[in-house]
């Protein structure tokens, strides 16, 4: 997508549709905890009965990708094997059972006499979610969506629409079987649905974007609806002077090797001056045996990295078996590298200082910041939440892994007896303020 893309006004159809989910989505906010968990299972058991259809369809998208040239990174994504989808589905039952996170109060406050105050979470409405090469992705959103009473409109990526199609024919079959309405989910396929998505703002209340910089970019620069999502996954590994290399050696690897093509995998390593040496010489080895390219400054060049790094590799999100490398001269600067180059992601620094650990953990404006651990960590699934929709890197919440308690707003609730504010501005009444279990 560019900037300079035409976006035409929703069809009449595409309206229909998504009228029909914000309807849904009304019925879908008042239905019991119960029947959401019971819609969840039904879900799951749709998804496992029409598994082997699932994982065909899968394949037929894995082959025109390739043959239309889509890049390893994606398709990566994009690959669903019967392993995947079984622990995709078990993603959705572990939902089913997650605390609802419709109803609480969160205030309950005496006004006056009989003049009571609530504030109650509520659904936000209608989720619209744009993805790329992850069909997973499609059970995640809609098992969180279901279960914090939202609807959601779903457009995936043209190289996945066989998966998509299969995969939300079987959600929306498990839906049929409970009392949610199954318009509650609705899957578009067309770039024109897509682009039209970005202005249904009397349906939609939610954006989320999920893919590339150059997407989330558009979708940002494109929509009046709020937009949650992270652009780049340039993630950082801070290693510092005083550190168990053998330990900081695994938590590299794991960071960047087992699994690259994720956002939350690491692309710069920062070494301390004064472990540098010694900690390449460890790791030089492992990452070439990984068949890890390794990018570096002049230091690291000295020490034994082969290919120079250039500018722009420093806010690079590669996606990739590949590896920026800088020498730094204390942790300040780490940390001003990374205030500089990084997207506010996920960033990590080994050391035994806790004291250093504590200034890095407070100064590095990150969604996630972590210490002696892989940033790999920085997932729904492994936060406990069972799913994610996405990852923001915003200041303001949900940010990180966004899970049900993402999905939900508030509303003010007051109860009176004929209260007048009138009573209050002539002095007749006065307020008492008195919060209530």
């Amino acid at each position: 997508m560019q900037n300079q893309t035409k976006i035409s006004p929703p069809t009449e159809e595409l309206l229909i549709r998504a009228s029909d989910v914000k309807r849904a989505s009304i019925k879908l906010a008042q239905s019991s905890n119960d029947n959401r968990q019971k819609a969840l299972s039904a879900m799951a058991d749709s998804l496992y009965a029409r598994a082997d259809q699932i994982v065909a369809a899968n394949e037929k998208d894995l082959q025109r990708s390739e043959e239309a040239g889509l890049s390893q990174a994606l398709l990566s994504r994009l690959k669903l094997t019967k392993d995947k989808l079984n622990t995709s589905i078990e993603g959705v039952r572990q939902v089913a059972f997650l605390p609802d996170p419709i109803g609480l109060r969160q205030l309950h406050r005496e006004l006056d006499k009989d003049l009571i105050l609530e504030r109650i979470t509520v659904p936000l409405g209608v989720l619209g979610v744009i993805f790329e090469s992850r069909p997973d992705a499609v059970m995640q959103i809609a098992s969180l969506a279901v279960r914090s009473g939202n609807g959601a409109i779903l457009k995936g990526g043209s190289e996945a629409n066989l998966t998509n199609k299969a995969i939300v024919k079987a959600l929306q079959e498990g839906l049929n079987v409970s009392t949610i309405p199954s318009n509650s989910l609705c899957l578009l396929t067309t770039r024109e649905e897509s682009l039209s998505l970005l202005l249904l703002d009397k349906f939609v209340d939610l954006i989320i974007p999920r893919g590339s910089n150059e997407l989330v970019r558009f979708v940002q620069d494109n929509t009046r609806i709020p937009v949650l999502g992270h652009a780049d996954g340039v993630c950082h590994l801070y290693v510092d002077s005083d550190v168990d290399l053998t330990q900081a050696l695994d938590i590299m690897i794991d960071s960047k090797c087992q699994y690259p093509a994720a956002c939350n995998a690491i692309e710069t390593l920062l070494l301390h001056k004064d472990i540098a040496s010694s900690f390449l010489e460890l790791a030089l080895p492992v990452l070439r045996k990984e068949g890890v390219k390794i990018l570096g400054d002049k230091t690291s060049q000295a020490l034994g990295v082969r290919c120079a790094v250039e500018e722009s590799d420093w806010s690079t999100e590669y996606l990739d078996l590949k590896l920026s490398v800088k020498v730094v001269s204390s942790a300040l600067e780490a940390m001003e590298h990374i205030r500089l180059y990084g997207s506010r992601h996920t960033d990590a620094i080994a050391t035994k200082n806790d004291d250093i650990a504590r200034q890095f953990m407070l100064s590095v404006d990150s969604s996630g910041v972590y210490h002696n651990c892989s940033t790999r960590f920085a997932d729904g699934f492994r936060y406990g939440f069972g799913a994610e929709v996405g990852i923001s890197t915003q200041t303001l919440p949900p940010r990180g892994p966004v899970g049900l308690e993402g999905l939900v707003t508030y509303r003010y609730f007051l109860k009176g007896e004929g209260h007048i504010a009138a009573d209050y501005s002539s002095g007749m009444r006065s307020f008492s303020h008195k919060n209530l279990n």
